[in-house]
């Protein structure tokens, strides 16, 4: 069993309207979202990390 198959099911975020927003807007939005997926790749390395230890531990045990 995959632990993704645990995680409840979230509905998607409508998209912003970019056309309302400023340049300057434009360019912070730009800097959440890298920092948002900065984030969301740090937690990827940490749960890869976590599955590679349980599958090493498993098949020295097998």
């Amino acid at each position: 069993m995959d632990t993704d198959d645990l995680e409840p099911v979230k509905k998607k975020k409508p998209l912003k309207d970019l056309d309302v927003m400023s340049i300057e807007a434009l360019g912070e939005y730009i800097e959440e979202m890298e920092t948002e997926i900065a984030r969301v790749r740090e937690k990827i390395a940490f749960k890869e990390k976590a599955r590679q230890g349980a599958e090493s531990f498993f098949k020295s045990r097998g």
